[in-house]
């Protein structure tokens, strides 16, 4: 039985940045350069979409896609699906699904292996990666901040600025005493992903717009583990100019 299946969920109708998976860089749609670098870590990789513009895309390039239904709240549940629909064509079953974020086009390797890598540890339901907070705005709403346990769980993840830190708060260097950004690739297990695909939008999820929230409220754990690897994603046209400088 394959252990990971990895899982690239697109949508054309992206509200901040419609036709996102589409935009070109260096001559190649986004989707194309994140599918070629998870590429080089998974054996089994897919492109989940509801928009035949993409299928026809990802076709374009030979990569492999399923069309899975339009009214997905999350890419989450569109791994749900995907990994259902792909189990019953392929006659197989996996262990793991794990789910690349399609703004990420300089995702590494490196990052996809340390996520499996983490999931695989017996007891750990869902596993993400974090970085310190370096460079960042601290106030930006599309950076997603994290906050953990001393064992590196997730505690709590927002928009805003966490934690407060009074003036005269000390700096002790454990886990719990800083901030760290989010990156937005999560590997489950697949029973966890089916599990938590059913679940109805909670209030904290609702409220912060961060569907990692609902699993939380549910008392799924969240294991991070510190990527030593930059990353950067495209949520809007400006970070995608910025992406286009990098490359």
């Amino acid at each position: 039985m394959p252990d990971f299946l990895g899982i690239i969920p697109a949508r054309y109708a992206s509200s901040r940045f419609p036709g996102k998976p589409l935009a070109m860089i260096r001559g190649k749609p986004m989707i194309q350069w994140v599918y070629e670098r998870a590429s080089e870590h998974f054996d089994h990789l897919l492109v989940a979409t509801d928009d035949p513009r993409i299928k026809e895309a990802v076709g374009h390039f030979g990569g492999r896609v399923i069309m899975t239904a339009v009214e997905h709240r999350s890419g989450t549940d569109r791994c749900a699906e995907a990994l259902r629909l792909y189990e019953d064509q392929q006659k197989l079953s996996f262990s793991y699904v794990v789910n690349v974020q399609g703004d990420e086009p300089l995702i590494m390797k490196e990052q996809l292996k340390e996520l499996t890598e983490c999931v695989a540890v017996p007891g750990v339901e869902i596993a993400t990666l974090i970085r310190p907070l370096r460079d960042e705005p601290l106030n930006d709403p599309n950076i997603v901040k994290v906050v953990v346990d001393l064992q590196f769980r997730a505690l709590y993840f927002s928009r805003a600025v966490i934690p407060f830190r009074k003036i005269d708060a000390p700096e002790s260097g454990a886990p719990g005493n800083s901030c760290f950004k989010h990156v937005g690739i999560y590997a489950y297990r697949s029973d966890v992903l089916q599990k938590i695909a059913g679940f109805p939008p909670s209030p904290l999820e609702v409220i912060e717009s961060l569907e990692q929230l609902r699993w939380l409220e549910n008392g799924i754990g969240i294991q991070t583990r510190v990527t030593r690897f930059p990353t950067r994603g495209v949520d809007t046209p400006g970070d995608l100019e910025r992406i286009r400088d990098l490359f």
